[in-house]
Order: structure tokens, then sequence, then C-alpha cells
């Protein structure tokens, strides 16, 4: 049964993703912040509805992170670090908590959803390139500073999820200056209780293949779990605070931390 019911999924996607372009042009630049920011929840909520995948959100309740980091977050924001599987990872997020992302540039030349992620206003860094750092570490510290969350996959790139790459330091520095909170978000799929692979986009895998292989995914789950905020007065660098957040989500996901065993590589811009 959900093999007939991919062509309607596809088609229902399709057709929301279009009216999402339309929503961030024509109505996006006439409000406020707040607003896009309802929209946006909603949106991504029934867009994964439409791929046949469901949402499940756990940990810190959002309320309760704010108070345990001590950070009134309606004015210095909050830096969020997740790991990262899926070009879904985005929209689920956007489900639970939502955010601006911090994005590779070569997501804008997706077709439609490269589109609705630029207009949504993403973040985009060329990876590879050091002075790109200083100037998004600059956009990201107003953002902050304006009360916005950003989110960052540390990793620098999508991972099948058995494991968690190194996580990249570089932009923690903005978050650092205004004394936001810095929270961990782990990210996990899975089908019928079990791991699963078919949302992870890894290796040459187009984006309308990975698609339609969510689209075919038999009661797809994305679970995404708020970790408890990283404290500030415990770890002032940028790099203990990112081997903080990659242990306490290598915890949550159960895979193996092995930064506990390496040292940590030198940062890219990505």
């Amino acid at each position: 049964m959900h093999w007939l019911l991919a062509p309607l999924r596809a088609v229902a996607f399709s057709l929301h993703v279009l009216l999402g372009i339309a929503i961030v042009v024509a109505i996006f630049p006439l409000i406020g912040q707040a607003s896009r920011n309802r929209i946006n929840q909603q949106w991504s909520r029934i867009l994964i509805a439409f791929t046949g995948a469901r949402v499940v959100a756990g940990g810190v309740p959002l309320a309760e992170a704010v108070r345990r980091d001590g950070v009134e977050t309606t004015s210095s924001g909050r830096l969020v670090l997740a790991n990262h599987i899926s070009w879904l990872d985005i929209f689920a997020i956007n489900a639970v908590l939502p955010s601006r992302f911090v994005a590779k540039a070569e997501i804008g030349d997706w077709p439609l959803l490269g589109v609705l992620v630029s207009r949504s206003g993403t973040l985009y860094i060329e990876r590879g390139r050091r002075h790109a750092v200083a100037a998004i570490n600059q956009t990201v510290r107003e953002h902050l500073q304006s009360g916005e969350t950003i989110v960052v996959f540390a990793e620098g790139t999508t991972t099948d999820g058995s494991a968690l790459l190194p996580f990249h330091s570089n932009l923690i520095a903005p978050a650092i200056d205004v004394g936001a909170g810095i929270w961990p978000i782990a990210i996990r799929y899975t089908e019928r209780g079990e791991r699963s692979l078919a949302a992870a986009f890894i290796g040459e895998i187009g984006i309308l293949t990975s698609l339609a292989r969510v689209l075919v995914a038999r009661e797809l789950v994305i679970e995404v779990t708020v970790l408890a905020p990283i404290t500030l007065a415990g770890a002032r660098d940028r790099h203990t605070i990112a081997r903080a957040a990659r242990s306490a989500i290598a915890k949550h996901l159960v895979v193996e931390d092995t930064m506990a065993q390496s040292p940590m590589p030198a940062d890219h811009a990505s």
C-alpha cells in the first residue's frame, strides 16, 4: 500500500513546496520574524506529513532549557548544534523549534527546495574559504542578538547516522560573544523502531532520488531531541563547547564518541 501512496505523496509534497515558495516570496517580506516562525513551523509539519514521515519531539522542554541555561533567549537568541543526516533535518527541526539555518552554499541550487530554503532566510557559507567564516560569524552574531535561533550542523556534512563526525567549532564563537544559549539537538531516523537509512543524504545520491526513498519508507519516524544546554560558565572556549555538544549527542544516540580517543582536527568552513 505504501508504494501506491508514494505518487500521491510526491504530488502533495511538490504542491506544498510551491505554496511555501509563494509564501516566502509574497508574504514573508511583509511580516515580522515571530509571524514567520509560526508559519514556518506549521508549514514544516505539513511538509513532513506529506512525505509519510512523522516527527517525534523529546528531551528538555524549551522553557526548562532556558531556565537551566540562565539566558533570556528573547534578547540573546540561542545556537543549536545538531548532527546531520538528511535534507529533512531542516524541516524536522523547524517543526519543533522554528530556526534560521547555516548551510553550504550549494543548497541554494537545489530544484524548488533551494529557492524555498534561500528565501526563508538560510545563511549560506562557502566551504573551504577561511574569510567566509569571519563574514558568517558576524551575520550569526547579529541574528543571535535579535533573539533568533540559529542552527549549525556541526559535522559539516551528512552521515548515515551510525556515527558522529568531529564537530567544527568556528561558528560557536558568535554565541560566546553575545552570551547566547548553546543547545545540542540529536536527530535520529527510524522505521518500525529500527534505525533507518531511508532519509540518509550521503554519497552521490541526488535530492530527487533521496525524496523517492523517503516517500516509500515504511512508518518513517524522525526523532528530534533537545538536550540540556551547554553551560558557558564551565566551557568558555569554542573547542570545549563543540566537544561537549558532540559528546552529549553521541551519548543520546548511543554511538561511539571517538573524540574521547582522538584529538580535534582543524576546523573547516562548513
